[in-house]
């Protein structure tokens, strides 16, 4: 054998061996480190919170005026500073609702009639009933009975004192609103100056 090959020879068994002997290290269990410590920490804290302002409570009380049969509005409302609360609420009847309801139970207990003149306390009922031919019932001042047909178109011609009142007109001017808006908002804004 001649000196290279015999030195190739040597040389790749020194790699083989080096191979061998680095594999079998990284195979080999880990190196496992135990150690304890102890330690202690001691924190103290101060806190101090200081609430400036109280929070707002003013509550609209609950209205219930939902049920069919009431004639009822319910209105209510609420208002909050920082330092003074305000609510308020109330329950109103509605006129016209009870007019029909009664309207419609004499009706259905077969008083026409009646019920008619329940509703002829209305102007517009009056003017729909006199614009139709068909005026409302009137009692006579003489005898207290009433009157139907011609003989009560007779005696509203005799007595207009007894027809029902137009109703206000509810269509406000808008220099009257807007001169009314701007002193409520004047109003609530020197009510909040005041209490700040």
């Amino acid at each position: 054998m001649s000196d290279r090959l015999r030195n190739n020879v040597i040389a790749g068994f020194i790699v083989l061996a080096f191979w061998i002997v680095s594999f079998s290290a990284m195979a080999a269990d880990p190196i496992v480190t135990n150690s304890t410590s102890n330690s202690t920490v001691t924190t103290s804290t101060d806190t101090k919170s200081t609430i400036r302002t109280n929070p707002p409570s003013a509550i609209s009380p609950s209205i219930n005026a939902s049920n069919s049969d009431l004639c009822m509005v319910g209105v209510s409302g609420a208002v909050q500073t920082q330092i003074l609360g305000i609510s308020t609420g109330q329950a109103y009847s509605d006129e016209n609702c009870m007019r029909l309801k009664n309207a419609k139970v004499l009706y259905d207990m077969g008083m026409k009639v009646a019920a008619v003149a329940l509703m002829c306390q209305t102007r517009s009922v009056y003017d729909a009933m006199k614009f139709a031919g068909t005026p409302c019932p009137i009692n006579n001042p003489v005898t207290g009975e009433g009157l139907i047909g011609q003989e009560a178109t007779a005696e509203w011609r005799l007595n207009p004192k007894k027809v029902p009142p137009k109703p206000p007109a509810s269509n406000m001017n808008r220099g009257v609103f807007l001169e009314k808006l701007v002193g409520g908002i004047m109003g609530v804004l020197l009510l909040a100056i005041l209490v700040i």
